[in-house]
């Protein structure tokens, strides 16, 4: 503790956390010191300072435990690395390519670079605890790095570091910073006209076929009721009308004192009895003879 961005002279912490109580707790530097800590009462943790660093601090270190002294000691722990950064060292430079802003799927490309060092360079991402990539530095002390087909996940502050040759757990400060900003790739040309046309389609296409609904069903109400009328007027149980007569006179001058009368007669129908058409009465006229008196 801290678990990174340690300089030269700064306090640190190494806790060993133990999965049993044990009396006696080892700390290794790999191809270094190793150091030891022994207490009467058993612990499940075990803390090793250094007030100052030096750069012989920097390595990487594992824990080691024992229960009792008639016990075998434990087996190594997994390691963990101590890197001191040495501001000694200049920053790194940085150049972005694309600049900044660009589009879902581009290849983006990072360059860093120092002044001829034989070093490994690492690219740092804000928020991320350990660097995203690392390279061995080419010719003229430079790294490429290539972000492809990039997202919005790929977004945010990038910075480089390098470690110099012969010394790999010591650091160059971070260099100055560059923004990724990924946007969406923005829709084809025509593509929200589209949209709002078939919209528009779809819309009055709706509203036609209800209205040819509705209409399909008052036509079909109308016909029913008409047939309903027609069949009621025609039943075989309705009682016929009876042929109505009437009766005028003509002036004796012209009709000898002739009485004529209008019959209307009916004739059967031999049209089906859901015909609509209705039959059209007859007109009969007779003739009555009426001698008067001499």
């Amino acid at each position: 503790h801290p678990s990174q961005g340690v300089s030269l002279q700064d306090a640190v912490t190494l806790r060993c956390h133990l999965p049993r109580l044990a009396a006696w707790v080892w700390l290794y530097q790999e191809e270094g010191w190793s150091y030891n800590k022994g207490k009467e009462k058993e612990q499940d943790a075990a803390e090793f300072f250094f007030v100052s660093t030096k750069r012989e601090h920097a390595g990487r270190y594992r824990c080691q435990y024992r229960v009792s002294w008639s016990e075998e000691a434990s087996e190594k722990s997994d390691p963990v690395e101590l890197v001191l950064i040495d501001r000694s060292f200049p920053p790194p430079g940085l150049s972005l390519h694309p600049e900044q802003c660009v589009e879902m799927g581009t290849n983006v490309t990072i360059r860093c670079w120092n002044k001829d060092y034989g070093a490994t360079f690492l690219l740092h991402k804000d928020g991320s605890s350990d660097p995203i990539q690392r390279q061995e530095s080419s010719e003229g002390g430079t790294a490429t790095f290539t972000l492809f087909g990039v997202t919005p996940a790929d977004s945010g502050t990038y910075r480089c570091s390098y470690r110099p040759r012969g010394y790999p757990f010591i650091s160059s400060p971070l260099g100055d910073s560059v923004t990724l900003e990924v946007t969406p790739t923005p829709a084809p040309p025509g593509a929200a006209g589209s949209s709002h046309g078939n919209l528009v389609v779809a819309v009055v296409g709706g509203c036609t076929a209800a209205f040819v609904f509705i209409l399909i069903l008052i036509i079909f109400f109308l016909l029913s009721a008409r047939r309903r009328r027609t069949q009621r007027d025609e039943s075989p149980g309705a009682p016929p009308k009876k042929p109505e007569a009437t009766e005028f006179q003509v002036p004796s001058s012209d009709s000898e004192g002739l009485t004529y009368l209008e019959l209307q007669a009916v004739t059967p129908s031999t049209q089906p009895p859901n015909s609509p058409i209705a039959p059209q009465p007859s007109v009969i006229y007779t003739e009555v003879a009426v001698r008067g008196r001499h």
